[in-house]
């Protein structure tokens, strides 16, 4: 028996660092950016897809995708941002699918929590998809501050994060919120809190 989890969080709130800290706790772990750069990696659909909407331009001499000439495509306005993931969270999603259902059968006779990492989650439909949504959440200024430190202009990440979902959305979506605007100890504090809650909802499921 699995209970589905997907953790979500805008940009630079801290999303993978909880992912990892949830994994050292014991839950099962996957990363829809890892799904994303499998499916854009030639010859699989989604780097098809891409190349039939955007054309050859948004490619690499390798062939490989230029995904920092295609965000600069798709941050540039909310159509653009709808068109790339009318594209791809379908194919997404379907791998999001076939890889719990891998993690169902293993864990067969057996308690696991499987948590999705994805910063879409609640936008592609996930509260249907998951029994339970966590939330990162930082202060608009802390994420802010970190996207720029991650390398990112003041304008593009200021941009980035005017497209996303926002905070008070996301926060309304949430079964439980991970304050991510404190040092590392803070972030593991309020990860193991969230993650007894997420064991109790297992068991309560199980006696179910």
């Amino acid at each position: 028996m699995i209970l589905r989890v997907g953790l979500t969080g805008g940009i630079a709130s801290g999303k993978s660092t909880i992912a990892r800290m949830l994994g050292a706790l014991g839950c099962r772990t996957i990363d829809a950016d890892a799904i994303v750069a499998s499916l854009y990696r030639p010859g699989n659909r989604g780097h098809e897809a891409l190349v039939r909407v955007y054309g050859s331009d948004i490619l690499l001499p390798n062939g490989e995708v230029d995904r920092p000439k295609l965000a600069t495509i798709a941050f540039a306005g909310a159509p653009e941002a709808a068109r790339l993931n009318s594209l791809i969270h379908p194919l997404v999603i379907d791998e999001e699918a076939r890889l719990m259902k891998a993690e169902e059968i293993r864990a067969e006779g057996e308690k696991r929590i499987v948590v999705v990492e994805s910063a879409l989650l609640v936008e592609s439909g996930g509260r249907a998809r998951y029994e339970k949504i966590v939330v990162v959440d930082v202060a608009p200024d802390v994420q802010l501050a970190r996207a720029v430190a991650r390398g990112l202009s003041h304008e593009e990440a200021a941009r980035r994060i005017a497209r996303q979902m926002s905070r008070d959305e996301r926060l309304r979506a949430a079964d439980y919120v991970i304050d991510n605007n404190g040092d590392r100890q803070h972030a593991q504090s309020e990860t193991r809190r969230v993650y007894e809650q997420l064991c109790g909802d297992l068991e309560s499921k199980a006696g179910k």
